[in-house]
């Protein structure tokens, strides 16, 4: 090897130890900054930065407390609703069933106008010109129009029946209570009212609700809440199924469905 080349040789050695030492330092000099940052940290007390201060309160003033309970009261929230109720409509409509559904608020209900003829009418649909329904209740529905709200209750008018002494030498005959025998049809039909029961968007029962105290109901065999599912084994979807059944001379097979069970039930209307 020549002098040349010994030289180059040796400032390549030298070269490469200079820039491994000058790495070694880097590395070094970023290993202490960050023991010292941490040192640093771990010796410092916790505390609020800079002028920290607790946010004021803001106190309303005694003219908007005043408006504020003006406007609500915590005693008898429900007088507006009660106030509803006591204005009954004038309008001429007759309420013939109702359907709540507590879990959605929602409802629909069965009202006929001025022609008899009955519809169904959903909460929120028009039920006459500027009439809208406004919500159903057990009993009743309120009514929106224009703006004010108005009741309309369940028909429950029924003709007190006239009842005469026995005619001389027949003895009075005790009406059988179970199964339905001596039941006059025109005054089951005035007794007895029917909400329909919705599923999935289709009429699948009846429910049964006493127009009178109950007594034509119990006579026929029925309770209150009774669901009619089937009439002559066959369901019934309106009740329009029923009422063309019930005639005079007519005798029934009825289901209901009673506690989660069903019942059969046999109704013998009486001739004219």
């Amino acid at each position: 090897m020549t002098w040349a080349e010994r030289v180059k040789a040796q400032s390549h050695r030298l070269s490469s130890v200079s820039a491994g030492r000058l790495i070694l330092g880097v590395l070094a000099t970023l290993t202490a900054v960050q023991t010292a940052r941490l040192f640093w940290i771990l010796i410092t007390p916790v505390g609020p930065v800079n002028d920290w201060r607790a946010p004021s309160v803001n106190v309303v003033p005694q003219s908007a407390r005043l408006a504020l309970f003006a406007g609500f009261d915590p005693f008898f929230r429900n007088d507006a609703a009660a106030d509803s109720t006591r204005n009954v409509t004038s309008l001429s409509l007759t309420l013939f069933g109702v359907r709540t559904n507590e879990s959605s608020g929602g409802g629909s209900a069965i009202i006929a106008g001025e022609d008899g003829v009955q519809n169904s009418f959903a909460i929120g649909e028009e039920v006459a010109p500027g009439v809208t329904l406004d919500s159903v209740a057990f009993d009743h529905v309120i009514l929106s129009r224009g703006g004010v709200k108005e009741s309309l209750y369940l028909d429950q008018s029924v003709p007190a029946e006239t009842v005469g002494p026995p005619a001389s030498g027949t003895s009075a005959t005790p009406m059988a209570p179970g199964g339905g025998v001596g039941l006059n049809a025109e005054t089951l039909q005035k007794s007895i009212g029917f909400a329909p029961r919705n599923e999935g968007g289709r009429v699948t029962g009846l429910v049964l609700q006493a127009r009178d105290d109950g007594t034509m109901l119990r006579l026929a065999g029925f309770q209150a809440g009774d669901i009619v599912v089937g009439i002559n084994g066959r369901p019934v979807s309106s009740a329009a199924d029923i009422a063309s059944q019930i005639r005079p001379g007519a005798r029934l097979s009825v289901e209901v469905e009673r506690g989660g069970a069903k019942v059969p039930i046999a109704l013998n209307l009486e001739q004219p």
